[in-house]
């Protein structure tokens, strides 16, 4: 197991130096999902949830989320995203998956945004129905795969 790069030999929390890194396409895949009520999940899916277009907002959310990671996570990088898909798919009577991909031409990878936009994702999903399903929870959020970078690839198994 490599060290914890986010502290310098003191301990200190510091940014990581990526000056010296090598610029290469970078993609990281995230996923999650959100469990619900079905009743909840026929609201969404039909479109009559009072609040509009939930998977929709969610999908935005995420997009956004994932542009502003570095302002929410203090030792990120600012990356300049070339491409985000965010994909909610309902995958039974009680569940809404969401399966990210961010890429970059960087330095740095792009697991981070990714990891903020599913979740970002998933927490709208949770804000706009909770007046109908306070229960609900999110659930699964990991890094399924990361390429790119000194590392190489990594693939969950």
């Amino acid at each position: 197991m490599s060290k914890l790069t986010h502290f310098n030999q003191s301990g200190d929390a510091h940014m990581v130096d990526v000056g010296q890194k090598d610029i290469t396409h970078r993609v990281a895949k995230t996923e999650g999902r959100i469990v619900m009520q079905p009743e909840t999940l026929k609201l969404i899916i039909e479109g009559s949830h009072k609040k509009g277009d939930v998977l929709g907002i969610a999908r935005v959310a995420g997009i956004m989320a994932a542009k502003k990671t570095a302002e929410l996570i203090p030792l990120c990088h600012p990356l300049s995203i070339t491409h985000i898909q965010i994909d909610l798919t309902p995958v039974s009577d009680n569940t809404v998956r969401c399966q990210t991909v961010v890429e970059t031409d960087g330095k740095t990878g792009v697991e981070m945004e990714a990891l903020t936009a599913t979740q970002i994702a998933l927490l709208t999903i949770y804000d706009m129905c909770k007046a109908v399903d306070r229960g609900m929870s999110i659930e699964g959020v990991c890094v399924l795969a990361k390429s790119g970078g000194k590392s190489g690839d990594w693939l969950r198994e």
